[in-house]
């Protein structure tokens, strides 16, 4: 139950930054293949990741 409350989260926190980023996210790491955006994005689920799993945990 935890892990689909953590993966929903995670997957709601990456639409709000697609939607913040004034480009579309999917279109420039995978049509495109902008690897340094890959990373910055790489880095930030890691960060989200990280966060929700800390407050799950408690």
């Amino acid at each position: 139950m935890y892990a689909l409350i953590g993966v929903i989260i995670f997957w709601l926190c990456f639409v709000v930054i697609d939607k913040i980023t004034p480009y579309n996210l999917w279109e420039e790491i995978v049509v495109k293949q902008n690897r340094a955006l890959a990373l910055v994005v790489a880095a930030m689920c890691l960060g989200i990741s990280l966060i929700v799993a800390a407050a799950i945990h408690g």
